[in-house]
């Protein structure tokens, strides 16, 4: 049950990620007016639609989490420290939720419901199947 919910923790986070990219790049969802792609906050809409994306299905998990994790503290040190130190009061908690949330995915991996999962079963689901692990 609890890789299950790893799997809907990764789905939902990342969906909440890419859309951020989303707006900043297309103004979608909303009115918005996109930010220039060769920015810093243009790269970080790259980021974070691509790295979502990936995240989203499950596909290359542990990489897309860490640049994304990445992306997220950066945000935080870049944008959101220099108005105050206190997440609550600087508007941060996103970020550093972000930040953490994909650490723990970087590490965790990706859960059972993944393209990653798909296309290389782990080590336990080998030795259910009766497959010999080489020495």
């Amino acid at each position: 049950m609890a890789q299950r919910l790893l799997s809907l923790l990764r789905i939902v986070a990342a969906f909440l990620y890419l859309t951020h990219g989303a707006h900043k790049l297309f103004g979608f969802p909303g009115a918005a007016t996109p930010v220039p792609l060769v920015s810093l906050a243009g790269l970080g809409g790259v980021i974070e639609l691509v790295a979502g994306a990936l995240l989203v299905l499950g596909l290359f998990t542990r990489p897309a989490a860490c640049v994304a994790a990445v992306e997220a503290a950066v945000t935080f040190a870049i944008v959101q420290f220099r108005q105050g130190s206190w997440p609550v009061l600087n508007h941060a908690e996103i970020a550093l939720l972000y930040t953490f949330l994909f650490l723990y995915m970087a590490f965790a991996g990706p859960g059972p419901w993944s393209l990653d999962r798909r296309m290389r079963p782990p080590p336990d689901e080998l030795r259910t199947t009766g497959a010999r692990r080489l020495k």
